[in-house]
């Protein structure tokens, strides 16, 4: 099972390499990670992409809880929660091509932010079900590159 974790940690150096380096040594696999400052200066909010069953989701809450610059870790997988992913993706697009690629884009709401003679690099956001959708509807284009920032996540309300 896939668990969303959300942790709030001291904007302190090191912090993210110490509490991923600590999950890693446990033999848990973080298949998303995404960090950034908050409102407060002092604080950066982490969020986790972890598969496991419930045992696997306690224990890595427990580790976190744990390290001393945790200020709060909870799995929000199971509360209503808002989960975006940020993509870049360069497809190729022959000019005889770029319409139909345009209205891929338009379709999934993405947004062109570069264009060369061969090629266009879309950005999209959203949930990863949607970013996966898309990825599939430019395999056939062919893909040169494709980057993800990683889930981010918050509860509702």
């Amino acid at each position: 099972m896939r668990h969303v974790i959300s942790a709030l940690v001291q904007n302190v150096p090191g912090v993210l390499s110490h509490i991923s380096g600590m999950l890693a040594s446990r033999g848990y696999n973080i298949v998303s990670l995404a960090v950034g400052e908050t409102e407060d200066t002092k604080l950066s909010q982490m969020t986790f992409v972890v598969v496991g069953d419930k045992k696997v989701q306690e224990q890595v809450l427990k580790q976190l809880q744990k390290v001393v610059t945790v200020v709060k870790a909870e799995d929000i997988t199971a509360k209503e929660h808002v989960e975006r992913d940020l993509m870049l993706i360069k497809v190729e697009a022959q000019p005889a091509m770029r319409s139909k690629v345009l209205d891929m884009v338009n379709i999934f709401r993405g947004k062109v932010v570069d264009v060369c003679d061969t090629s266009m690099t879309v950005e999209i956001s959203g949930q990863e079900s949607k970013l996966e959708g898309f990825i599939n509807a430019m395999r056939p284009f062919g893909i040169i590159e494709l980057v993800r920032s990683g889930i981010i996540a918050m509860p509702r309300g």
